[in-house]
């Protein structure tokens, strides 16, 4: 099969023996519930992959033509029937104009089936679009703009010579009054309020010269105006209709043998554009089409960036196009290579039992010791509080190394994972409660508790000084500044209020323990109230970014407590974790 590649078309970093088995702990995971067993079912991003990605990367770039546009590309490691394994790739909408590319996976079937209702629709789409620059670009506005400023110059010339005639006539108007008798006086002042509504004529005048003059050209703009939203309105319903009967026709195979449309998978009636034309879909579709057994997939970014996708990194599925398909895709493939894979509510601490504390579990970037998983403050069926320690992320970075967070290992730890997600955030550095929900309601509901202030949160640090004062409250507008991430500063013009408030706990030798009560939920924001002078002017201790030059084996900052109300029960929860300095 032309489609399929041999391993050392794009590395040779790795060799695979017949029997032996490669590496099948993923950095990531592709994964979705089953339709009929809501089974989870997963596929991982693997190191092997990666970097048979960065060899199709190689590839990439010995060609100029792939840097015209940006796009996704991906890769499937597949096994073949005789147990040999091969490489898909893909790339995401049009290569260069072109769906079907020679030595790519071809496009999900069903688009030629409408191809004469495309070609057709986006003729008129193209029409339209010439007709909207047309409009948008019509002669007669320039000409309105043009004669629009004149005539308001000439009103601003007209209005500042009417004031200064008022101020005389008003200044005559106090002398009249003072030397002349009233029979003259009369007839005086009847002069000047002529004089006044002369000045009123002419600006009427003026008025009714550039209304004449602007209300042609007006009313053509207007009518301009009036075709182009009916053009943006018509656009848009056929580009609807047509990605209707596209994703109508798209049609879809999983390993189960199963064909559904992608109409018929998409959980609203409201399909992004584009669905079906991913990297992802297109490579497992092929995969069960023509029955490959998926090892491993990666998709990366190449080209031109775009919004927070970068040349060379590596990304998951999309959310709104690729995500709700995942389930239904996967369907039939043995979930054999998966850490864990399966339904339902299963404790952390439970988990950890099943394990004895020399074994390992894959934990985002390398192998972990059981024993080596953060302590669990409090678990059921809807939350997990983990006592995060300090070197540790909360959640997966952006590159490759910072993978590894609370978040992966849970992840990789749970088979109902899912739906797991961070509620909020730790630096890296600090340790502390991290409260993380098990559905997407559950974080929903913490998330606004979050944001309406309503959590109640106790800080302890340790300053790298002697603190003057016991108590008090810092109020200082933070900003991020996007040159120079992920340090804050303040700024009066561009920051966002912050508020906290401290209490001195005790003066230790050359320092201060000091307990803090944000208010409001920053980034760095207790680090920066600790360090600059609008705050405490005193760096916590361990923290280098913000200036502490004492020698500290962490950063001396931990999230001591943690006061909610339950989203599910209404109880109000008090969750504690001794500060480990």
């Amino acid at each position: 099969m032309l489609l399929l590649h041999s391993l050392i078309d794009f590395t040779d970093c790795f060799t695979v023996g017949e029997g032996e088995s490669i590496d099948l702990l993923g950095n990531y995971w592709y994964e979705g519930l089953c339709p009929q067993s809501g089974e989870l079912l997963r596929l991982p991003r693997t190191r092997m992959s990666e970097e048979i990605a960065r060899g199709l990367m190689q590839y990439l770039a010995a060609d100029d033509s792939y840097d015209r546009e940006g796009k996704m590309y991906g890769i499937l490691l597949v096994e073949m029937p005789s147990g040999e394994q091969r490489i898909l790739k893909a790339f995401s909408g049009l290569l260069n104009g072109c769906s079907t590319v020679d030595g790519w996976v071809p496009p999900i079937p069903g688009r030629d089936r409408v191809a004469v209702d495309e070609a057709r629709t986006l003729t008129q789409l193209e029409a339209m679009k010439q007709e909207l620059i047309t409009l948008n670009q019509l002669p007669q506005r320039q000409e309105y703009e043009t004669l629009f400023g004149e005539f308001e110059l000439q009103l601003q010339v007209l209005s500042e010579r009417h004031r200064n005639c008022r101020q005389q006539r008003d200044e005559k108007r106090q002398l009249l009054c003072q030397s002349l008798a009233p029979e003259i006086l009369e007839i005086s002042l009847e002069q000047l309020n002529q004089a006044s509504r002369l000045e009123g004529i002419e600006r009427k005048q003026l008025k009714r010269r550039r209304d004449e003059t602007l209300q042609p050209l007006k009313g053509l703009i207007a009518a301009a105006d009036g075709r182009m939203r009916g053009l943006k309105q018509r656009r848009k319903e056929l580009s609807r209709e047509l990605q209707t009967q596209m994703h109508a026709a798209y049609t879809l195979v999983n390993f189960l043998g199963k064909s559904r449309s992608i109409s018929s998978l998409m959980p609203t009636n409201s399909i992004p554009t584009g669905t079906g034309d991913c990297c992802a879909p297109k490579l497992l579709h092929c995969a069960a089409l023509h029955n490959l057994k998926p090892l491993a997939m990666a998709e990366f970014w190449w080209g031109p960036p775009s919004g927070d996708k970068v040349q060379g990194e590596f990304y998951g599925a999309c959310a709104d196009r690729c995500q709700p398909l995942m389930g239904f895709l996967l369907s039939g493939l043995s979930q054999n290579q998966s850490v864990y894979c399966g339904t339902g509510i299963f404790p952390v601490a439970k988990m950890l039992e099943s394990h004895p504390t020399n074994q390992s579990v894959y934990c985002g970037t390398g192998i972990l010791p059981v024993a080596q998983m953060p302590q669990i403050i409090y678990e059921n069926k809807w939350l997990i509080a983990i006592n995060k320690p300090s070197g540790l992320l909360s959640v997966p970075g952006r590159y490759l190394k910072n993978q590894d967070s609370i978040l992966s290992r849970l992840r990789n730890l749970l088979p109902d994972s899912l739906d797991l997600t961070a509620v909020h955030r730790l630096d890296l550095e600090t340790s502390g409660i991290l409260l993380l929900a098990r559905d997407k309601e559950i974080s929903s509901q913490l998330r606004q508790q979050f944001e309406n202030r309503q959590v109640h949160k106790v800080y302890e640090a340790v300053l790298s000084g002697i603190l003057k004062i016991d108590a008090g409250t810092i109020e200082l507008p933070l900003w991020g500044d996007p040159e120079n991430r992920p340090y804050q500063q303040v700024h009066s013009e561009y920051g966002k209020p912050s508020v906290t408030r401290f209490q001195l706990m005790a003066r230790e030798g050359k320092g201060a323990r000091v307990e803090f009560l944000p208010l409001t939920g920053r980034t760095h924001q207790l680090r920066v109230h600790a360090a600059d002078v609008g705050g405490l002017g005193i760096p916590i201790l361990g923290d280098r970014l913000y200036g502490c030059r004492a020698q500290a084996s962490r950063l001396h900052l931990h999230a001591r407590e943690l006061c909610f109300e339950h989203p599910q029960s209404g109880e109000w929860l008090h969750l504690q974790a001794a500060t480990p300095f």
